[in-house]
């Protein structure tokens, strides 16, 4: 693992990350988003490993993380008037766009599918590694299929340390979830991933938008479609209460012991008497995407069996969030608890 705080740091990690990437390698990055498993996107070879080591199935696609849209363009075959419009919005930042994809994007980063999605991220660090590589990187999220995705280096070490050769640390994502996925190849746009810039945003730009991946989806064209993702270890499930007592009535009649039942809640708090963890997560979207997988992360480290989070409001700004936890708490049995 190698530090970023210093501009000797910096320029040092870079070095070391564009060298084994250069060779054919995977590298952990950070990004604004979450931190991201990087390989050359113009070899095939390379972007294999990412779904080597992360047990990824071969019809989830990966992302294309570029530098400016020169970089951008020679990733697709056409680059549309919306394209430039939606790119000089929201780029650098957390929107993808999905766009036909040009012939030197193997297949597999794309799932076999006709179309590509592009970021250009706002970190500085990945911004200075596609840079010093010349070559743009495919990167879906450090960790392994289907789990929570990483925001500190410290997630991606417990999961994939001994899979990768470095990890780079460049300190606590600052968004904390994945990109808004928007497809640019179809009229009207179509959002297929929510995100932390929202609908209305998009709307501003493209003035209309279609939700979801339609009626019939085929190859998938963006991650974050498969039914449970973004999952911990731990039973995730999500809660309403009115009072603590109902809370504790509830948990009583799971199969989890109380101390294995982590509470997660932004509004109404219980006390922590008995429960393994209780933590508290701001009330405010961003804030609370910026905490979200990392307290997720945290209960896994704890040992919870069960994690409780309190349900979210049903507002526009609140619906990316929404979609994490949906996806990360597709039912399941809880475990029987063992002893206390």
């Amino acid at each position: 693992m190698l530090p970023t705080h210093t501009l000797s740091l910096f320029q040092h990690a870079v070095e070391e990350a564009a060298a084994l990437l250069r060779a054919g390698e995977v590298v952990a990055v950070p990004t604004e988003t979450v931190y991201g498993l990087a390989a050359n996107a113009l070899n095939a070879e390379a972007v294999e490993s990412i779904f080597r080591v992360k047990g990824r199935p071969s019809l989830n696609p990966i992302i294309v993380h570029v530098v400016g849209t020169d970089m951008a363009q020679d990733c697709a075959e056409r680059w549309p008037e919306m394209a430039e419009r939606l790119a000089k919005a929201f780029w650098p930042g957390p929107l993808t766009m999905v766009l036909p994809r040009s012939a030197g994007i193997p297949g597999i980063v794309t799932a076999g599918g006709e179309t590509v999605g592009i970021r250009w991220p706002s970190h500085p660090f990945v911004q200075a590694l596609i840079l010093a590589c010349g070559f743009p990187l495919a990167a879906p999220s450090a960790n392994l299929s289907n789990r929570v995705s990483p925001t500190r280096a410290d997630h991606v070490e417990v999961q994939l340390g001994r899979l990768i050769p470095l990890i780079i640390d460049g300190g606590p994502c600052q968004v904390g979830i994945e990109s808004t996925v928007l497809d640019v190849s179809v009229h009207p746009p179509r959002l297929l991933r929510p995100g932390m810039i929202h609908d209305q945003a998009l709307l501003a730009v493209t003035l209309e938008l279609g939700i979801g991946p339609g009626k019939a989806p085929g190859i998938l064209r963006s991650p974050g479609q498969l039914a449970k993702h973004y999952s911990p270890e731990a039973t995730l499930e999500i809660w309403s209460w009115e009072d603590e007592e109902q809370l504790r009535r509830r948990c009583s009649q799971s199969r989890v012991a109380l101390n294995k039942i982590h509470i997660v809640a932004h509004t109404l708090v219980p006390s922590g008497e008995g429960f393994g963890r209780v933590s508290v997560i701001p009330h405010d979207p961003e804030a609370f995407a910026r905490a979200l997988y990392a307290e997720l992360h945290a209960c896994d480290e704890a040992g919870a069996m069960l994690i409780i989070m309190e349900a979210l409001p049903g507002t526009s700004e609140w619906h990316a969030l929404a979609d994490r936890l949906n996806r990360a708490s597709v039912a399941q049995p809880p475990p029987i608890s063992g002893s206390p």
